[in-house]
């Protein structure tokens, strides 16, 4: 077993510090906890930015802010950003950030941005971050939505090149636990899917079961995105220490099960 990428999401779009005083908010929060996670064996962020009241904003400023601090503090980490709508945002408005950041990895939910009523437009979008180096990362909630990202591909709105998925077992919903068998009914869709040849996938998980899912996924091939944004819980169901303690746990639990699949 090799092991996996392990993509940080320390903060979201929903928790604030009334869920955990260590939730990065601000950019230079952000940073710091960036710092921290890639020592701890992170190997990229998933980041969101938020305004001065601490909501959730698609705001290309300060996503180029952030990316400026990053280059600097930790310019070994990848960053992806995120065009969450989090009913608060278009499609159109998606897109727009994504074109005003040029980011080199961005995250888009599959069911949010395929709501927008021009195809060919959206087909235009994909095409140009395809052509700016971007990496486009499909969120999808259900297995079903990778049959749905294979009739885009198929249709022209999505490039055949567009293959990079994030599987999110369980819902943004309170008390949400995820379970490990979640992840095995996306592989077998991947599975019967033209896409599985190409496809690279990763996983996330809420709640207590967080880890168990994700190292379930990983011995099946899966990279991993751990952190704030969707469990605040250490193994033993108290309060995590931090984004980072987070981190270092599973990649101990990861290193721990590669020993182990090789003997």
């Amino acid at each position: 077993m090799t092991l996996p990428y392990i993509l940080v999401a320390p903060n979201g779009a929903r928790r604030t510090k009334a869920d955990h005083p260590n939730l990065p908010m601000t950019v230079d929060e952000i940073v710091a906890t960036a710092k921290a996670c890639f020592e701890a064996g992170a190997n990229g962020i998933h980041a969101h930015v938020r305004d001065a009241e601490g909501r959730h904003v698609l705001d290309g400023g300060q996503y180029r802010e952030l990316l400026r601090e990053l280059a600097i503090i930790v310019p070994e980490m990848d960053v992806q950003i995120t065009t969450e709508a989090v009913g608060r945002y278009s499609p159109a408005e998606q897109m727009a950030v994504v074109r005003q950041v040029q980011p080199k990895a961005v995250s888009i939910a599959l069911g949010e941005l395929s709501e927008h009523d021009d195809q060919a437009e959206l087909g235009r979008f994909y095409a140009e971050t395809l052509e700016a180096g971007t990496e486009v990362q499909h969120i999808l909630y259900d297995p079903s939505e990778i049959r749905k990202l294979q009739l885009y591909i198929e249709l022209g709105v999505i490039p055949a090149e567009s293959t990079s998925l994030l599987f999110v077992l369980g819902r943004y919903t309170d008390g949400q636990v995820s379970a490990p068998e979640q992840f095995d009914a996306f592989q077998r869709s991947l599975q019967s899917s033209p896409l599985k040849e190409r496809a690279k996938y990763m996983t996330c998980a809420f709640g207590l079961m967080e880890k168990l899912c994700l190292l379930h996924a990983a011995s099946k091939g899966s990279d991993c995105r751990i952190g704030f944004e969707n469990n605040i819980l250490c193994s033993e169901g108290a309060l995590a220490e931090s984004n980072e303690s987070q981190v270092a746990e599973l990649v101990s639990a990861l290193n721990l099960l590669h020993q182990n699949d090789g003997k």
